[in-house]
């Protein structure tokens, strides 16, 4: 694949960003994803800072390419994380859940390039204007803590609106999906789904299993009652959350008793029952279980070959 401004940007071989999903994205997952030529990411979100440390320093020893951190701003444990980023070295962040203005300063002053993800035009626009050097545009369709808008109809808006590189994210996770990303305008996309059935993933084997499993519907938003959507594969903590969600006597505080700790208990204890097994709506479509390298190269061949195809079509039409 040639050479497009998030590759120069920063300095990968292929147009491709793992997601950095709390409590699955560790280092030898984000060093895999570099090596194979994408931009590996350390989540930083279930981290204090001295376990960040230890996951960066164990990436370096993995991987002598380019990585970075994904910065959850609702993190207890942000104002560690941007020290540690800064103290370490790393070249690149990427920052969810919130408006990262309190901590631009700080991050490009260690010449951090900083990568925002954003569900919508107007904060796309907020941090263009605070020196973001590109966005995230992340459709509904992605696992997590999701905005209203699909990733179809997001990025070209966001496209047309900024001036710096578009990044989708989303119902990604093959060729066609990379493809149709490109003709929306984006430069890049990023993948957590995808990744999560990665041979190098971490995540518990029946959290995996579950994701290879899933079929098209079988994910669920819930928590839009307290305003944290998030989407994630159908259990029974989903079914009853979302059940007892809609019952006006069931209180906020209740629900999140619920939600605290389900995603740890899904990625690392294993209890697909009980816990957040968080999955985009693209997990029908992930089928097998292959290395980080099998997984960039197949889909930047399959996007190429498709969008040469259709620069062809084109041509003759």
């Amino acid at each position: 694949m040639e050479k497009n401004p998030v590759c120069e940007l920063l300095g990968i071989e292929y147009p491709v960003i793992q997601g950095g999903m709390a409590w699955i994205a560790d280092a030898k997952l984000a060093a895999a994803v570099s090596n194979a030529g994408g931009l590996g990411l350390i989540a930083a979100m279930n981290s204090n800072g001295e376990q960040l440390r230890e996951q960066i320093k164990k990436a370096k020893s993995l991987t002598n390419k380019v990585f970075g951190v994904n910065l959850m701003l609702m993190s207890p444990y942000i104002e560690e994380a941007v020290d540690v980023v800064c103290q370490e070295g790393i070249q690149v962040v990427t920052t969810g859940a919130g408006n990262p203005a309190k901590y631009m300063e700080k991050l490009h002053a260690a010449g951090v390039k900083v990568i925002c993800v954003v569900a919508s035009v107007a904060l796309a626009k907020m941090v263009e204007g605070m020196g973001a050097c590109a966005v995230v545009a992340e459709g509904c369709e992605s696992g997590g803590h999701v905005g209203d808008t699909t990733t179809m109809a997001l990025v070209p808006q966001v496209v047309d609106a900024v001036n710096i590189p578009v990044i989708a994210a989303g119902g990604i996770a093959d060729g066609r999906g990379m493809a149709a990303a490109f003709m929306l305008g984006a430069k890049a996309v990023q993948m957590g789904t995808r990744f999560l059935t990665a041979k190098e993933c971490n995540v518990h084997p029946n959290y995996k299993e579950k994701v290879l499993a899933a079929k098209d519907r079988d994910t669920i938003v819930t928590g839009k009652r307290a305003g944290h959507p998030v989407r994630a594969l159908k259990n029974a903590m989903t079914r009853d959350f979302s059940k007892k969600e809609m019952d006006p006597n069931v209180t906020l505080e209740e629900l999140e008793g619920i939600a605290t700790g389900s995603l740890r208990r899904a990625a690392i204890e294993g209890d697909v029952k009980n816990g957040s097994c968080m999955c985009g709506q693209i997990a029908g479509l992930v089928k097998t279980e292959n290395t980080c390298e099998e997984i960039i190269t197949e889909i930047c061949k399959d996007a190429w070959t498709l969008l040469t195809q259709s620069e062809d079509k084109l041509r003759l039409s």
